[in-house]
């Protein structure tokens, strides 16, 4: 038997393992990390990351701070002996320091040396929970030996019987030499190896189980929206941070300039890599153009690692809370698993979601209810788009209609003549439509098309009901015409009225 450490847990398993082994459902698509034995002691770290029954806490240690993680004192794991709304405590176990006898100021996430009763042999790890001022038997100084620096929330939900299990230090990027990342799923495992097979991100003004503060609701609901389908793609890796690409081009609000510590994630809020996503492996100042929108809570070792090209997979806490595009049915089953109560016209369980207030993630699990507007689906038309053939023209559509945020999008309808149906959706300053996937000789009924910058209609969105062979979905010539998709319900086009609002929903072929 061999022993590994798999996301922090410790497991044996029988020699000759291989990586599909104690893996079994992992996505195949997804780098893990692979960190040998005796890589940590090479590591040049101050982090520490603290596995406990509550969630992962990292913390900052100073030089006292180590030295007492390196002692044999401080068996793991330890309990917690005692706590309560300014701080808690695990323990006791023997050190040696001559306590003050004095009270010191702490702020919220100090780490203390402390003892009880002045005497050092009962010595405990405690953790502040919010500034106060308090005599906890530490040395000259107050005894601060770090600062939590994620996982914050996680120290508030300790609670009776909760354990430190396992502490270990947060690998460097010198310590590639005997650590790397890989996918191959026949990996030979070695006795004493650390997996990390995920990143874990907890959004900002997420605290424990609930929303503490909702200033960065906005861009954090962008960064839900780019790890949507639980993936990282890392486009970038560099000495400083990893970055994701996927969303670039998006605007994103600046809400919150915090310091970029290790293990922050952020979303670019302005230049050419607007939209973006950071996740930061090295302490950085904070940035005017960076908005904070949450902390790695578990990985951080896997972003350290990872190579331009591979993808990381993620969950991010808490999961996005979005109803839009889903039946009354369905929306009012999740909305109360999450805890949310539900406004509006929900009595028609065939209705379908188009609107929602307040719109955000957070916003939402915060109010802790949120008003729907609704359509019968007969009202929502059905369209297949195309992103092998005209990805860029793709993106643009569905930046227009919504389709970029939600499963249900909208766009004006502009008016009919013969058999053209013409959508005019408000095409913002600066963006361009290139000619992309143009039709040849004909175009059949159905299908979707928008109108190119060649044209002074550029944007005009289109569909033809019968087919052509001189003219494009939105009545213009082939070369100024970019092919999209197609429309499914064109029995549903006859019925539209000129200036109203449509709801078209994105389905896969």
């Amino acid at each position: 038997m061999i022993t590994l450490l798999i996301d922090g847990k410790p497991q044996a398993i029988n020699d000759g393992a291989r990586l599909t082994d104690i893996l079994p459902g992992r996505d195949q698509a997804c780098s893990v990390a692979i960190i040998r034995p005796g890589a940590r002691e090479s590591a040049v770290t101050g982090s520490m990351r603290l596995d406990t029954t509550a969630g992962e806490v990292v913390v900052d240690l100073n030089p006292d701070g180590r030295k007492l993680f390196d002692t044999p004192h401080l068996e793991l794991p330890i309990e917690i002996h005692w706590q309560d709304r300014y701080a808690a405590a695990f323990g006791p176990f023997p050190s040696s320091f001559t306590p003050a006898r004095a009270p010191a100021l702490y702020e919220r996430g100090d780490v203390i040396l402390g003892c009880g009763g002045y005497d050092p042999g009962r010595s405990y790890l405690i953790f502040s929970r919010s500034r106060h001022t308090s005599d906890l038997g530490a040395p000259a100084g107050g005894g601060v030996i770090g600062q939590v620096v994620s996982g914050r929330g996680i120290i508030d939900r300790w609670g009776t019987g909760d354990q430190i299990r396992t502490a270990a230090p947060i690998v460097s990027w010198a310590d590639t030499s005997r650590s790397f990342t890989t996918n191959d799923p026949d990996l030979l495992l070695e006795d004493g190896m650390e997996i990390i097979s995920f990143l874990r991100i907890t959004s900002q003004g997420y605290s424990g189980n609930h929303i503490a503060d909702i200033s960065a609701a906005e861009s954090v609901e962008h960064m839900l929206l780019a790890l949507a389908d639980g993936h990282f793609m890392v486009e970038r890796s560099a000495s400083t941070h990893i970055r994701d690409n996927r969303k670039a081009g998006t605007d994103v609000q600046y809400e919150v300039k915090l310091p970029r510590r290790e293990g922050a994630v952020t979303m670019r809020t302005s230049g050419r890599s607007r939209g973006a996503l950071f996740i930061y492996i090295q302490d950085l100042p904070g940035s005017t153009t960076h908005t904070i929108t949450g902390q790695v809570t578990h990985g951080l070792e896997l972003a350290r690692l990872a190579k331009e090209g591979e993808i990381l997979c993620v969950q991010v806490d808490p999961p996005r809370f979005d109803l839009i595009g889903v039946p009354v049915e369905r929306a009012l089953e999740i909305a109360s698993s999450r805890g949310v109560r539900v406004k509006g016209n929900i009595e028609d369980s065939s209705l379908v979601v188009v609107e929602q207030e307040p719109p955000t993630t957070l916003q939402s699990l915060f109010s802790k209810e949120v008003t729907v507007g609704v359509v019968s689906l007969e009202q929502v038309i059905d369209i297949e788009l195309d992103d092998t053939a005209a990805p860029d023209s793709c993106d643009i559509f569905r930046r227009l209609t919504g389709l970029n945020l939600h499963d249900v999008g909208r766009i004006p309808f502009f008016f009919t003549f013969d058999d053209v149906f013409l959508f005019k959706p408000k095409i913002p300053k600066g963006v361009n439509i290139n000619p992309e996937n143009t039709p040849i000789d004909h175009v059949s009924a159905g299908i979707l098309a928008i109108t190119n910058d060649s044209r002074k209609s550029a944007g005009l969105v289109g569909v033809r009901t019968t087919d052509n062979s001189e003219f494009g979905p939105t009545s213009e010539p082939f070369e100024s015409t970019n092919i999209i998709g197609k429309v499914r319900d064109l029995d549903k086009l006859p019925l539209l009225k000129e200036k109203e609002i449509v709801f078209i929903r994105e389905v896969k072929s």
